[in-house]
């Protein structure tokens, strides 16, 4: 069996992994590349592997990074079984109509406004491509074992968002062991990964492989930022990924708003796939902490809204308020309308509560950026910065290693989906920690297992 490295090699975006034998191969993950210009030009590119001679792909969860890709290989002839847990799939469904949504939407606005270099500009793929790969998709339980082709492949849970599954994957006797994003012990929603079992091969994501999070109540932090920002009549606005993160902030506000602890202001929920992906967390209560009364205060607690020109009418009404919105990276969506509207007014505020990947506005913004270039135009912000990072849905480097420590040591450590100070500290960490050797990921690398 041999594992080649496809994607996520020092970036935190398009993991592919292709596994195969003599006679299978298989696609760990299907991600598309986020970030600088450069890294998104490569999902531009012909595919890394004929589609065409695929057996399966495997997707480890359903956030684009790691299935966002699949309706360009459809495209280009995959036609095999797309394996996943049902949530996954639920999740899938709403995340990649989505994204070839705005898509379609960013390339009508840059034919309409001439704003884009490509005349015409094109959405990488369309609502179409996205149907035509939907029916590909056949779910499998955790913790139980399938076969395609001379593989035994296990989905074994590993928290970070619903659906979210560790791949391990056996050919004669040896096991390749795929962390994919693993989420942390404490989360607020999530259940813990379940501890790592052992393998003679172990891919293990590194996200945060160079930070531990802080120990600070994301009730407290997020309760502070509400009444810095509401309480000067601002529009608070959360950038929010819609799976995990938005349900987290509806639940966090929920609970402040019962407690006191916030005053009770309009609260927006504006993005439909956010809503969607709340509903499809609602209906898996077995794979998260909430009760189904807690779910059902949390959804009556904001303003659910879909329509477009709901979505316009908040920028009419201002402060104070808050709007969550996507995209986590502002990278797209309808964050971005109102990035444009209320960043210039200093009353405002910006809370960014996820990862912001290098490249994204959301990271200019952490990086206090006085302009944003939004569809086609440089607008200043003016608004208040802040950042919460208590809500992270990946493990940290000391968690990283807990989880891992929990099996013998395997025969090699590959280290990918992670930036390279990340990838380098988790390396060192594991080193100091557990006395394992491994190695950080290269783009093309094989390794035989």
């Amino acid at each position: 069996m041999e594992v080649t490295v496809l994607g996520a090699a020092g970036t935190v975006t398009g993991s592919k992994i292709l596994v195969t034998t003599s006679t299978t191969r298989v696609l760990v993950d299907c991600g598309l590349f986020q970030g600088t210009k450069e890294l998104r030009q490569r999902n531009w590119e012909p595919p890394p592997v004929d589609p065409r001679e695929l057996d399966a792909v495997i997707l480890t969860h359903a956030h684009l990074d790691h299935c966002g890709y699949l309706p360009v290989l459809v495209r280009h002839g995959f036609s095999g079984p797309v394996r996943c847990t049902s949530g996954t799939r639920g999740l899938a469904r709403i995340i990649l109509s989505d994204a070839a949504f705005l898509q379609e939407e960013d390339a009508r606005r840059a034919n309409r406004h001439r704003y884009s270099r490509h005349d015409p500009a094109l959405p990488l793929y369309t609502a179409d491509d996205v149907q035509r790969a939907l029916p590909l998709f056949r779910t499998a339980d955790f913790d139980a074992p399938f076969r395609v082709g001379d593989l035994e492949v296990t989905l074994v849970p590993a928290g970070h968002i619903l659906g979210a599954a560790s791949v391990r994957i056996e050919h004669e006797g040896r096991v390749a062991f795929f962390s994919g994003d693993l989420g942390r012990p404490d989360d607020l929603l999530m259940r813990p990964p379940r501890p790592f079992g052992g393998a003679d091969l172990l891919v293990v994501e590194s996200t945060y492989g160079d930070r531990l999070h802080t120990d600070q109540d994301p009730h407290a932090e997020l309760a502070e930022v509400v009444r810095r920002v509401c309480g000067r009549g601002g529009v608070l606005m959360i950038p929010a990924f819609a799976v995990g993160r938005s349900q987290a902030i509806l639940h966090l506000l929920a609970e402040l708003t019962a407690r006191g602890d916030i005053p009770r202001v309009p609260t927006y929920l504006d993005s439909p796939m956010a809503i969607d992906a709340t509903d499809l967390f609602c209906s898996h209560a077995g794979e998260h902490r909430l009760s189904d009364e807690q779910c059902a205060v949390m959804c009556h607690g904001a303003e659910f809204t879909r329509d477009v020109q709901d979505s316009k009418a908040i920028d009419q009404r201002g402060g104070p308020a808050i709007v969550i919105a996507g995209s986590g990276m502002a990278t797209g969506g309808r964050i971005l309308h109102h990035l444009a509207r209320f960043g210039p007014d200093r009353r405002n505020g910006v809370l960014l509560v996820g990862f912001q990947a290098a490249g994204t506005r959301g990271a200019a913004l952490r990086e206090g950026a006085e302009a944003l270039r939004i569809h086609g135009r440089d607008v200043p912000i003016e608004a208040g910065r802040f950042t919460m990072d208590s809500l992270s849905g990946h493990a940290d480097w000391r968690e990283l290693v807990a989880w891992a420590g929990s099996a013998p040591p395997p025969d090699r450590v590959l280290i990918d989906h992670g930036e390279p100070g990340a990838a380098l500290a988790l390396q060192r960490h594991l080193r100091e920690e557990l006395g394992w050797t491994s190695s950080v990921a290269k783009e093309g690398q094989t390794v035989r297992v």
